[in-house]
């Protein structure tokens, strides 16, 4: 179905640039230097018709996800400024804390600590640009044990009724991440 959408897109498209240049080729002017003018007002309307289609269809995306790694590589990534060494029974055999429910927001690493979590939205246009930052704080001294830190383009796409597209980096810089290199196993 949505390959039928695209196909009548490409055509409406093509339709609508038929239309121009036939317009355009029956208004051809009598002397030279008016023919010049307007081949060289042909050329660049044609450009900016191709490139907006270009722009529209990959274009955006490039730019944000080009945009988005730059901004991942100035502060995205998990930094962890104090391990806690926890006992075999609460991390399961694939280093998963088993205390751990995200569900519960602030408590959900129980009472001796503080899970913080922040979306920030940087671009509310098409396509959005979101950075997340997540924080585990121990409650007694209100030290910042780890954060983590990623940034998601979400959008960018032909208008459809598909889902978005959607580029994130970098990988392994979620909460649960956070989590298993904060927490870690007794050797």
């Amino acid at each position: 179905m949505s390959g039928f959408y695209l196909l009548a897109l490409f055509a409406l498209w093509l339709f609508v640039g038929w239309i121009i240049y036939h317009f355009w080729k029956s208004r051809r002017p009598e002397n030279f230097f008016q023919r010049l003018v307007h081949i060289t007002i042909g050329i660049l309307l044609s450009s900016a018709w191709f490139g907006g289609a270009f722009w529209e269809v990959t274009g955006k995306k490039m730019y944000w996800d080009a945009k988005v790694r730059e901004l991942c590589a100035k502060d995205g990534g998990v930094k962890v400024y104090e391990t806690v060494v926890l006992p075999e029974d609460q991390v399961d055999k694939w280093g998963r804390v088993l205390f751990y429910q995200p569900t519960e927001k602030e408590n959900a690493l129980g009472k001796e600590y503080l899970f913080k979590s922040e979306t920030e939205l940087l671009r509310n246009d098409d396509p959005k640009v979101r950075r997340f930052q997540y924080q585990i704080y121990r409650r007694n001294d209100k030290k910042l044990l780890g954060m983590a830190v990623s940034y998601y383009r979400i959008g960018g796409d032909l208008p459809g009724f598909w889902h978005s597209s959607s580029f994130g980096c970098p990988q392994n810089a979620g909460d649960a991440s956070l989590v298993r290199k904060v927490f870690v196993k007794k050797k």
